[in-house]
């Protein structure tokens, strides 16, 4: 029978980040049983020590080394735990595969994850984020959410309310070093209800020949060739997606842009707000392909920060506040990071 965990002294985080910066832990722990999560923050040379949860590394800057335990869940099982024939509530460990696990549940003639396939990173990271792409969030699918509570030194159960749910955001985001999310349950559907009119989506099946009822299956194919032309891959230059979050600001505000800039994209965020593309602010700043030695802004996007070597990860957080400096200047709205950013404050 495999050991539970195994932990590595002093161990390199280049290969485990996909920006792909140097950086190192002073320990790395990897489990392969949630249960085993306990003992491992028991151990003597662990014990009082910062602890972070990494997974694909797809969703972080490394600013500095880690000087802590950086602990990675290795466990992975995915199975239905009850379908009623119209819903079906899914369980994914946290090591899971994100992708991986939108795939599983077409393949099941499941609904409701189809708009966030190629997301890179693991289960985990999902709830925690509160991923979303082309018009859904993955909130909108989940029922429970299972993790370790440092504080209570107890496994618990998050329902969606207790996750406290926000806009790229959560309860488990705003206190990292209180949670780590062991299991996600899903509630998916059957009957399919398509989102099409988000950024291209309609556009991209009519392209595809599919004009009207599109299958689950045929709606996440076309986000995985919009994610694939749009945004670099890791594999092939670093970078973590998009590096800032849309703005959400005051509809006032947001119409005073509009009214200087006609072009801008606004769109509907709640009563009295609006959201504006990032990604059309930094590209209205001259930012889009822009680069400095190694570190730079994408060519294909101007949301994702980009490694094209060699760069550090204090480099890459330099160029990035540069730019929010100077979207803040022109436009009077200050933009804040998607990843989590270690060793240093934004």
């Amino acid at each position: 029978m495999p050991e539970a965990y195994t932990l590595v002294e002093h161990a390199a985080l280049a290969p485990l980040n996909t920006f792909g910066v140097v950086a190192s832990a002073q320990r790395l722990a990897e489990v392969r049983d949630a249960a085993a999560i306990p003992a491992v923050l028991a151990l003597p040379a662990v014990r009082g020590a910062p602890v972070m949860v990494l997974g694909e590394g797809s969703n972080v800057l490394f600013a500095a080394d880690f000087p802590g335990l950086i602990l990675r869940t290795a466990f992975d099982d995915v199975r239905v735990l009850d379908d009623d024939g119209s819903t079906a509530l899914v369980r994914a460990e946290a090591g899971s595969g994100w992708d991986a696990l939108v795939d599983w549940t077409l393949a099941r003639g499941l609904a409701g994850l189809e708009n966030l396939a190629l997301i890179p990173g693991l289960v985990g990271a999902a709830p925690i984020q509160n991923i979303g792409a082309y018009g859904a969030e993955v909130a909108e699918s989940i029922e429970t959410v299972e993790a370790w509570d440092r504080q209570a030194a107890r496994f618990d159960r998050l329902n969606a309310r207790q996750c406290a749910f926000a806009y790229r955001d959560s309860a488990f985001k705003r206190e990292p070093e209180r949670w780590i999310v062991t299991a996600v349950e899903f509630r998916l559907a059957r009957e399919a209800r398509p989102r099409l009119d988000y950024a291209g989506v309609r556009e991209e099946l009519a392209a595809q020949g599919v004009t009207a009822d599109p299958t689950p299956q045929q709606v996440a194919d076309a986000v995985r060739r919009l994610r694939r032309r749009k945004l670099p891959d890791p594999a092939v230059i670093g970078n973590a997606g998009s590096f800032f979050k849309n703005p959400v600001v005051d509809a006032a505000l947001a119409a005073r842009i509009r009214a200087a800039h006609p072009q801008v994209p606004v769109y509907p965020a709640g009563e009295g707000y609006s959201k504006l593309s990032a990604a059309w602010l930094i590209e209205s700043c001259g930012w889009r392909g822009h680069r400095d030695g190694d570190s730079g802004i994408s060519a294909q996007h101007a949301l994702v920060l980009v490694n094209h070597g060699d760069a550090s990860g204090a480099q890459l957080l330099a160029l990035a506040r540069r730019v929010v400096d100077s979207v803040e200047q022109r436009f009077g709205v200050r933009l804040e990071p998607e990843p989590r950013i270690v060793g240093a404050r934004w």
